[in-house]
C-alpha cells in the first residue's frame, strides 16, 4: 500500500456497537491498513449505547474542551479513547452530552430516525478534523464510512484545503445501505456553513437541499473515490459519481478485502 497514513472516520465499529456490515468494515479495515505497514488513526461517535466502563473508555483531557458552533449554538467537544482488545488499534470517540446521549444511534427501536441527525453529522465531521489538526498528524488518505461522516469531504475541499494537515489528502467515502429517509431541516445549509465553506458556496452547487439524497450527493461531489459496499446502496451515489467524474468502486460478496482495499487506496492515492 503506497499510502502511509490513513485516517478512518467511521460511523460504526465492532465491538463497540452491534454487528453490521458497516461496523465489521469499520473494525477490519484499520487492521488491514495497519498490518500493511500504515500508521492509522480511527474515529467514531460515542453513541449512547456504548458502555464506557465495560469498554474502558477514558477522556483525553488535552484534546477535549473546544466548542463547535453550529447555527449560533455551542456544543462542547469531549474526546474519549479506548483500545480494541488483542490489537494495536486505538479508537478516538467523539462525544457531546446533547448530541450523543440517547440509547440509540440513528434509529430508535421502531426504526424511526432520531432527532438532531444533521447537527450530529456536522458536529462529528468538524470535531474529527479539528482533533486531527490538534494532533498535528498528516493523513495521506481519509476513509469515511457511513452518512454521519458525509460532510467530511465538503469541509476538506472547501475549508481545510489550505491547511498543511489536509492539503494533499485524498478522500474516500464508503456508502452503505443505511441513509436518512427524511429531508434535511430548513436550516441545513446555514448549519453546515463554516467560514470559507459558506452557505453561498453550498447554494451555488445547484443541489436540492430539500431532498434526503442531497447528503449522498454532497459526499460524492467532494470525494476522490466512492465505494459501494453492497447492492442495496442508493443509486444516487453511483449517479453522482458518474456526473462528477469520481471513481466508483464496488465490493462483491466474495471480495478479498486485503487485495481490494490495497488496490483502491493505491488508485485514489496516486490518481491512476
Amino acid at each position: 500500500m503506497r499510502a502511509k497514513k490513513v485516517l478512518f472516520i467511521t460511523q460504526e465499529m465492532t465491538p463497540y456497537v452491534p454487528q453490521s456490515q458497516m461496523s465489521e468494515f469499520g473494525r477490519k479495515l484499520p487492521q488491514i491498513a495497519q498490518e500493511q505497514g500504515c500508521e492509522i488513526r480511527t474515529f467514531m461517535p460515542k453513541w449512547g449505547i456504548i458502555n464506557e466502563r465495560r469498554n474502558q473508555l477514558h477522556e483525553v483531557i488535552r484534546l477535549s474542551g473546544i466548542n463547535i458552533v453550529i447555527d449560533d449554538r455551542d456544543y462542547a467537544l469531549l474526546i474519549k479513547v479506548a483500545s480494541i482488545p488483542a490489537t494495536r488499534i486505538q479508537v478516538y470517540f467523539i462525544d457531546n452530552d446533547d448530541l450523543f446521549h440517547r440509547r440509540q444511534m440513528l434509529f430508535d427501536a421502531n426504526g424511526k430516525e432520531t432527532g438532531e441527525s444533521d447537527n450530529r453529522a456536522i458536529f462529528y465531521a468538524r470535531s474529527v478534523l479539528e482533533t486531527v489538526k490538534k494532533l498535528k498528524w498528516v493523513p495521506d488518505i481519509i476513509h469515511c464510512h457511513g452518512w454521519v461522516s458525509a460532510l467530511v469531504p465538503f469541509y476538506i475541499k472547501n475549508y481545510y484545503n489550505q491547511d498543511p494537515v489536509f492539503q494533499e489528502t485524498k478522500i474516500l467515502f464508503s456508502a452503505y445501505d443505511e441513509m436518512p429517509q427524511s429531508a434535511p431541516g430548513e436550516r441545513f445549509v446555514e448549519s453546515i456553513a463554516y467560514r470559507e465553506a459558506s452557505a453561498e458556496l453550498l447554494r451555488s452547487t445547484g443541489l436540492d437541499f430539500t431532498k434526503p439524497e442531497v447528503r449522498a450527493e454532497l459526499a460524492t461531489r467532494y470525494s476522490d473515490g466512492i465505494i459501494l459496499s453492497s447492492n442495496k446502496v442508493m443509486p444516487t451515489f453511483k449517479d453522482a459519481a458518474t456526473q462528477y467524474g469520481v471513481p466508483c468502486f464496488k465490493l462483491g460478496a466474495a471480495t478479498n478485502l486485503n487485495t481490494a482495499f490495497t488496490k483502491i487506496y493505491d488508485t485514489v492515492f496516486t490518481g491512476k
